[in-house]
């Protein structure tokens, strides 16, 4: 697999995928039950009672790096971000998956916080040819998490819109993210992770530059009055094309801080 070309493919996907291939695949020394097979997550549809977290309540419960078995949990600085009026739906139906898939809060979040996480280099086993360990290496996770709470029932509301968007946006859709223009052809209902009250995963087809596609994961849960959104791109299968699981770890851990 050619550097070059995963960078390539990820230019035309969004400046927020962009940002994350990029910084995964400039570092060299930067597990779980994996879930893709087909189904919604329906989750426990509690309602949320409890108040909004606050922005400081935000930052203490979001993932750390004390909180991971491996790799590396990192803040998404400001020149990183990507800002919600930098982005772009063409088709209102579609814009809930538009933010969702670049880590933009949905709806009107009373504080929001955003982190990184980079899956650890794999060691090759002793009988791998040299292109299988080089696929190997590039066989990494890079998750963006937006983590966003929300007052009156907004939690609730984010989750509705996104389930509904799923459906009404499945045949694809194209948006622009700081000026780079993705196109998505196809939306694909997986089977979400446990341990949300809500929830909805979905592997986004990305079309690159020249045509070629690759899987990106993105779920979106609710755990109280906060919305938990998971952006996962995999190296390997941004330059194979191939799918890969959702790393099930993540969530698991996110979604336990938030209690």
């Amino acid at each position: 697999m050619r550097l070059t070309a995963v960078r390539r493919t990820a230019l035309a996907a969004s400046a927020a995928a962009l940002a994350l291939l990029v910084t995964a695949c400039g570092s060299s020394d930067d597990g779980g039950d994996k879930a893709s097979d087909g189904a919604e997550g329906k989750g426990d549809k509690t309602a949320s009672a409890a108040p909004a977290l606050t922005a400081a309540e935000l930052e203490k419960a979001a993932l750390a790096q004390a909180d991971v078995k491996n790799g590396k949990v990192t803040e998404v600085s400001a020149a990183d971000d990507v800002a919600k009026d930098k982005v772009k739906s063409e088709g209102g139906d579609c814009e809930p998956l538009t933010y969702a898939e670049v880590g933009v809060p949905l709806g009107e979040p009373v504080a929001s916080v955003k982190r990184s996480w980079t899956e650890g280099p794999k060691k090759p086993s002793g009988d791998q040819t040299t292109e299988e360990a080089v696929g190997a290496a590039f066989d990494l996770d890079k998750v963006l998490l937006t983590l966003a709470s929300y007052d009156d029932g907004g939690a609730e509301t984010v989750l509705k819109d996104v389930k509904a968007a799923a459906g009404k946006c499945a045949g694809g859709f194209s948006f622009t993210a700081m000026g780079e223009p993705a196109k998505i052809a196809k939306v694909a209902e997986d089977k979400a992770p446990g341990g949300a009250d809500e929830a909805v995963a979905m592997t986004m087809t990305m079309v690159g530059d020249e045509g070629d596609e690759f899987p990106v994961k993105v779920v979106v849960t609710r755990k109280g009055s906060t919305v938990a959104t998971f952006t996962v791109l995999n190296l390997a299968a941004a330059g194979s094309g191939k799918d890969f699981p959702f790393p099930t770890e993540i969530s698991d851990a996110q979604l336990a801080k938030l209690g």
